[in-house]
């Protein structure tokens, strides 16, 4: 197996073979466009969902915030994240589901890339940052929002192809 082509349970690419973490050298591998997508749930009070949704908060739109918010992240994440490649993402996008039942909302995010590593860092972090953005738009009116199950949804792209969490 060459570097960077370990799957679950066969080693883990990010550690040498003394143990030493190290950057993956992804020079050799192909360029192929990469997708990756993630989410997020954000559980807040109905009284404070109906707040986001009619746009009264009072910081303001607190979607389009969180929308921006994400698309940036996603763009530093190798700022971030140690170990990371830098990448030329083709886009993201973030979105927003509104779960009145459960007074839930559900981020998601979708990075893309043509490039030799995959976006899934990428997807993870527009996600994970959108749902933190939307907890600062609304701390001002609640401090128990919580943030849940944040996760990869599904990949594409690159020598792995294709996979797709069960539901």
């Amino acid at each position: 197996m060459s570097e960077g082509d370990a799957k679950v349970g066969t080693g883990l690419t990010h550690l040498d073979e003394s143990g030493t973490a190290r950057m993956v050298d992804v020079g050799d591998k192909g360029v192929t466009r990469r997708e990756a997508r993630a989410g997020a749930w954000i559980k807040m009070t109905r009284a404070t969902l109906d707040l986001v949704t009619s746009g009264s908060l009072p910081k303001g739109d607190a979607f389009a915030t969180a929308r921006i918010a994400g698309i940036q992240a996603a763009k530093k994440t190798w700022e971030l994240i140690p170990l990371c490649h830098p990448l030329r993402l083709d886009s993201v996008e973030v979105d927003f589901h509104v779960d009145l039942e459960s007074s839930r909302i559900r981020v998601e995010s979708v990075a893309r890339a043509t490039d030799r590593t995959g976006v899934e860092m990428e997807a993870l972090m527009a996600a994970s940052v959108a749902a933190l953005t939307v907890y600062d738009m609304c701390k001002a009116v609640e401090r128990g929002i919580e943030i849940e199950s944040l996760g990869l949804l599904s990949k594409s792209g690159g020598k792995s192809g294709e996979w797709t969490k069960e539901a």
